[in-house]
């Protein structure tokens, strides 16, 4: 039996998400509610949330949208149970399924995660570069941070064959690495719009935000960025807004649901 996880309890969105996560290890943060608050949906839609860890991001955004219908995936068996309890906790109606995202389609399909059934798909994929990233004796937080060489691939593949045509998938990913996902939306994607977040606004992009549509056709498209601080390097007053959930980071040259 594998060991407890301690854990800690903490609020998010405001207060409005209260979470339990393990206390040593992969923890959410900024990541996770920038990914929610990047992520159109509405009432009705089936999302999935691809490596949900303890749910942070598709809890968000059912905060934010009632009534979706919602399927948190995750690998850890530890991490997927505290994920379900965090759901019944904050009164969200949540399926949530142990599974590797490199499982093949039948195995997805026997989960409740048959091919073209999605409306949305987020992603929060470890993207950590291995060769630059020093190894952790923690094997969930290894798992949790560090991307293989076919991460990206592999994600986008799961994501492409369980979305419906015309579905939409959002993810956060490295700046540095924004190549890579380009290269991996290549394929069966279009309509990539791609907005840079920066720690602060002298500064390169520390992350970017993708959204891209299964079988979109419109021009790719680069969206003003976002910044963590302002000019003065105090914390963004939008970017605070939508960390506790009374905004959304707004896109331009994307519909707003599939």
């Amino acid at each position: 039996m594998a060991d407890a996880i301690v854990t800690t309890a903490d609020g998010f969105l405001g207060g409005q998400l209260r979470l339990r996560q393990p206390k040593s290890g992969h923890r959410a943060g900024h990541d996770a509610i920038l990914l929610a608050a990047a992520t159109s949906a509405q009432a009705g839609h089936k999302v999935v949330d691809f490596g949900s860890g303890v749910g942070t991001a598709g809890l968000a955004l059912a905060k934010r949208v009632p009534g979706l219908s919602l399927t948190l995936v995750e690998i850890d068996p530890q991490l997927a149970e505290l994920a379900r309890e965090n759901a019944a906790a904050n009164g969200v109606a949540t399926a949530v399924v142990t599974l590797d995202i490199a499982a093949s389609a039948d195995v997805f399909a026997a989960a409740g995660l048959p091919q073209d059934s999605a409306d949305v798909v987020l992603m929060n994929p470890p993207f950590n570069d291995p060769a630059r990233h020093r190894a952790s004796p923690n094997k969930s937080r290894e798992i949790a941070h560090v991307a293989t060489e076919d991460t990206l691939q592999t994600w986008i593949h799961a994501a492409r064959r369980v979305l419906k045509s015309g579905g939409v998938l959002t993810l956060i990913w490295r700046a540095d690495g924004l190549a890579d996902v380009l290269a991996a939306l290549d394929r069966g994607f279009g309509s990539v719009a791609i907005m840079p977040v920066h720690g602060d606004t002298t500064a390169p992009a520390i992350r970017v935000l993708v959204r891209a549509v299964k079988g979109g056709r419109a021009p790719a498209a680069i969206e003003p960025g976002i910044s963590l601080r302002d000019e003065n390097g105090a914390p963004d007053l939008h970017i605070q807004q939508v960390l506790a959930g009374q905004a959304v980071l707004p896109w331009s040259s994307l519909p707003t649901s599939p």
